[in-house]
């Protein structure tokens, strides 16, 4: 089964550029699909990873002669040294970089700056529900997330299971980014029991029997490879305390599953509501970025309880997402998006709920999940949280 990305707006720029996103989003397929004629420079592939650690000068001697345009180096923080040979070429040359990644760890501490105002950023998402299209199904999404292997692969919980094995574990380990893969992997399975909470990290470290140092760094290497999210709390211009913890998920449901341990002891919605809030998430993060829209995305939580899932905020305006497994939405249900308009008027407030028709109350729309992931292009294109002079509804 094959599919048709959204991510098009790289290869119509005039410059070089990253593309960022967790191993197995489809980062090589597409450009070998868009790009069959270009080098292609596979790090994870032994034939060019060993002479050019050892040597990145010979980045040259992979580029036939009279080549002048695009030239592909896949996992490039795999030698970070690589970029002041792409640098020079860069300026030297008429080539133009693509330079994937699947952690920024590296390349933040060893030289991405080097190409500052030289490569732009891109980022590929785990499969949209508007890439799939009829290929969409919820309760699929839900067990197995939407990396595009899984679509194809007879068994897709086996094939998420050996995900977490083969990528997680090993490439932590080959990076040496940590000491002892039983703590970390005990982490793991800890961790995603966080999923869609706000974080406590001493109370991970705990169960995971690590310092709390231990668990921060865990934390931030997921984050460097692109495996999970922390959402900071929406705190522009408070007016009301706020909790303190960032939220925390996974980047795909169906990783999320993987990683979750599960038995007899826990129920459904332990795990079906954690996972319908990633997939909400990774559409949102999707469509924000294909989109270039440029929303920051929060969520917003009072010290008395009152919760609203998602918070975006940017140059369209103030959109605020509460989800919602219940088929029926009742005023109740409104309670914490209506406690965020008495503090921002201007937001938009909307409920993605397990119904079938659109329903109005209280200045919040609540609209069916499947509609709303089917349109979330259109949700975040509006315009509607924005002032009538054009400007952001929050200086």
């Amino acid at each position: 089964m094959a599919f048709e990305r959204l991510l098009t707006a790289p290869l119509e720029t005039p410059k070089s550029f990253f593309l960022f996103g967790p191993r197995g989003t489809g980062k090589t397929t597409w450009l070998k699909r868009h790009l069959p004629q270009a080098p292609f420079i596979n790090l994870l592939q032994a034939e060019f990873h060993g002479p050019l650690s050892a040597d990145p000068n010979r980045l040259r001697t992979f580029i036939p002669p009279n080549h002048t345009d695009w030239v592909v180096i896949d996992e490039v923080q795999r030698v970070p040294a690589l970029l002041n040979e792409v640098h020079d070429l860069i300026e030297s040359s008429e080539l133009r970089f693509i330079l994937t990644g699947s952690s920024a760890r590296k390349l933040r501490r060893q030289g991405v700056n080097l190409l500052a105002g030289r490569a732009r950023t891109f980022r590929m998402h785990p499969l949209t529900v508007m890439e799939q299209q009829e290929a969409f199904d919820l309760r699929e999404s839900l067990l197995h997330g939407h990396l595009p292997a899984r679509f194809n692969d007879p068994d897709p919980s086996a094939y998420l299971r050996d995900y977490v094995q083969t990528y997680l574990r090993e490439e932590v380990m080959q990076e040496g980014l940590v000491r002892n893969i039983g703590h970390f992997s005990r982490f793991l399975e800890v961790a995603s029991f966080s999923q869609g909470q706000t974080l406590n990290i001493s109370g991970v470290a705990r169960e995971a029997q690590v310092s709390r140092t231990v668990a921060e760094n865990y934390f931030s290497i997921l984050e460097d490879l692109l495996i999970a999210v922390r959402l900071p709390v929406f705190s522009r211009r408070a007016k009301r305390g706020l909790v303190a913890q960032n939220k925390f998920y996974f980047f795909d449901a169906g990783v999320f599953r993987a990683i979750r341990p599960t038995g007899p002891l826990d129920s459904g919605a332990e795990v079906d509501g954690p996972a319908l809030e990633t997939l909400v998430l990774q559409e949102l993060r999707a469509a924000n970025d294909y989109g270039d829209h440029r929303y920051q995305i929060h969520f917003w939580r009072t010290q008395g309880g009152s919760e609203v899932d998602f918070v975006l905020y940017g140059p369209r305006g103030l959109l605020a997402i509460e989800v919602k497994r219940s088929r029926h939405i009742e005023r109740k249900d409104t309670r914490a998006l209506r406690e965020f308009k008495k503090d921002y008027p201007p937001a938009q407030c909307y409920i993605l709920y397990g119904g079938t028709a659109p329903l109005y109350m209280d200045d919040v729309t609540a609209l069916p999940i499947e509609d709303a992931l089917r349109n979330l292009s259109q949700l975040l294109g509006s315009r509607g949280a924005v002032t009538s002079d054009g400007q952001g509804i929050l200086p």
